[in-house]
């Protein structure tokens, strides 16, 4: 049976391909310390499985986009995750730190797929905001994933061990392999397809990066994202090693950031019909700013794991409503190289969030200021960013 488009089923399927990253990332962070003490490694070289993932993720990107752009978007996807299914296999067999970072750049590069081709898929079916409606829909059905991820993470740490994590992370990974096989159409005509040639891919990545529009939305994105990577980089040895708190506490936590990431992808589902893309950015640079300065605050004034928590819960409803947003404005303009559009906005958004995972991974041991000073920032910049210029979508 063929996935319809525009169908319950069809916006889930897409929702689920974009939480490939975060159940990657999300779902092991509880068995981070575990996985350091089993190694022997400190916690720059652990920290690394997240970072050298994300890289990983980011520079596939750029390649995933622009051959979806010319053999389809099908193809490309079958490819990538029968990568993501071996890198996620291999982790089980490792027998060092080092090993294991180069397992998740193999589960990565594979992974990138399919949140380059949801968005492309999109943009292949809708445009402005009913773009933006369509991507919150997918982000507000994807947040369930970070928010019951490290919930279950660290139950299934606390049972099984961290290896159990990457057998749910292939089983994962197959599930959506089969779909794509056999019931997803492919969304891409072939009198739009592009050329594969390098020089025209550079073409188009030189015509993105001239674009103010793109510019624009790509900045949201990058430090909205770089934001909500410190506190996934950081949060499990913060919340655990400086506060105390059980994996599996830890993973509530997690999950009620994540349910704030929920409801602002909710809120701006309905925000943009109202107010358009430019305006439902504006509200969530405002809650970026208040819940990275409430945080800064509390970690100043409080000794307790709540001043982390609470206003983690607004800065993820505030990545709630400007990222899907931010993705619907800067891939509109583009439709006859949606693909590229994804895979540039894409790899920049997660080498941005890298960079402020390593800092903070290997500035956490002296405490949760590096975390907390990245999240406000970074909340702070995406008020300047969003409140800046004139209205363009």
């Amino acid at each position: 049976m063929r996935l319809a488009p525009g169908t319950a089923v069809f916006t889930v399927f897409l929702a689920s391909l974009t939480a490939v990253g975060p159940l990657s990332t999300d779902m092991y962070l509880p068995s981070l310390p575990a996985i350091a003490a089993e190694f022997g490694a400190d916690t720059g070289a652990t920290q690394l499985t997240l970072s050298t993932h994300l890289i990983g993720f980011a520079g596939s990107q750029l390649f995933y986009g622009p051959l979806s752009d010319r053999f389809g978007r099908r193809p490309v996807l079958i490819g990538g995750f029968l990568l993501y299914i071996a890198g996620s296999v291999v982790s089980l067999f490792v027998m060092s730190i080092e090993q294991l970072i180069l397992a998740r750049l193999l589960q990565a590069v594979g992974g990138g797929a399919s949140v380059v081709l949801a968005r492309a898929i999109v943009r292949d079916l809708f445009e402005g905001a009913e773009a933006g409606q369509m991507l919150a829909k997918m982000a507000a059905i994807m947040g369930l994933v970070p928010a019951l991820a490290p919930m279950l993470g660290g139950v299934v740490q606390d049972f099984y061990g961290w290896k159990a994590n990457f057998i749910a992370m292939a089983l994962f990974g197959v599930v959506l392999l089969g779909i794509v096989a056999t019931s997803l159409g492919e969304t891409l005509p072939p009198a739009r397809r592009q050329s594969a040639a390098p020089i025209a891919i550079l073409r188009n990545y030189r015509r993105l990066l001239a674009d103010m529009r793109f510019l624009k939305y790509l900045a949201v994105a990058c430090v909205c994202f770089s934001g909500l990577f410190a506190f996934i980089s950081g949060s499990s040895f913060v919340l655990q090693g400086r506060y105390g708190l059980s994996p599996v506490v830890y993973g509530l936590c997690f999950g009620a950031m994540a349910g704030g990431y929920v409801a602002g992808s909710l809120s701006g589902s309905r925000l943009v019909r109202r107010f358009g893309i430019d305006g439902t950015l504006r509200a969530g640079g405002f809650a970026a700013a208040l819940g990275g300065l409430l945080m800064l605050g509390g970690l100043m004034s409080s000794v307790s794991a709540l001043a982390i928590v609470m206003p983690i819960v607004i800065y993820g409803f505030a990545v709630g409503l400007t990222m899907p947003q931010a993705m619907a404005g800067a891939l509109t303009p583009f439709p006859e190289m949606a693909g590229t559009a994804s895979s540039l906005l894409g790899f920049l958004q997660a080498m941005a969030g890298a960079v402020a995972g390593i800092y903070v991974g290997h500035g956490v041991d002296a405490g949760a200021m590096p975390m907390v000073g990245t999240i406000a920032a970074m909340g702070v910049a995406s008020f300047v960013i969003t409140n800046a210029g004139r209205r363009t979508v």
